[in-house]
């Protein structure tokens, strides 16, 4: 069988939106009491993997976000200067005088508050207030990291004994022929 059924290509279209097997499984119609089952039965069919790896390269060749793209934002941001949004007078620039790297992610959000003082007839603006409040820029980059396989984001579990099992079981059973 060198095709996918149509729930195998289901799944892996729902695998794509965010990498969870299990969920992935559930939006493609398996049962939810035996998603997780079926999902990992799913992701160890060789067909199924190569779908999905096949649609991983083709999503980052048209979307242009490769490993190289995530490790060089990564760079961008962690060397992205506070005081590059600042005046010499520490005064907040406007958003249009921000380097790019500000403006296209570093920044959830931004507050200006005029501060007054006195009350009512006698009320005058004594100053501006401005908050800057800086996005979890780590969480976005490794989301999309996963996305495109940088495999510094990728939890490592190896289990000592177990390299080479496969091949060792391979043997035992010609021994037992």
């Amino acid at each position: 069988m060198n095709k996918l059924n149509p729930k195998q290509q289901r799944f892996v279209e729902e695998y794509l939106l965010d990498l969870n097997a299990t969920q992935a499984a559930i939006r493609a119609g398996y049962s939810a009491k035996t998603a997780q089952e079926q999902s990992s039965r799913l992701l160890s069919k060789v067909i199924v993997s190569k779908a999905i790896n096949a649609a991983l390269a083709a999503r980052s060749k048209r979307t242009k976000i490769n490993a190289d793209w995530v490790l060089t934002r990564l760079a961008e941001e962690a060397e992205a200067d506070l005081a590059d949004i600042y005046d010499d007078n520490d005064n907040l620039l406007p958003v249009k005088k921000w380097p790019k790297i500000w403006r296209t992610g570093l920044v959830a959000g931004r507050k200006v508050d005029e501060l007054f003082d006195g009350s009512g007839d006698d009320r005058r603006m004594i100053g501006v207030a401005k908050e800057v409040r800086l996005a979890d820029r780590h969480a976005k980059i490794l989301a999309i990291g996963k996305h495109v396989g940088v495999n510094a984001f990728e939890e490592i579990v190896t289990h000592k004994g177990l390299e080479g099992l496969a091949a060792r079981l391979d043997r035992l059973k010609l021994l037992d022929e």
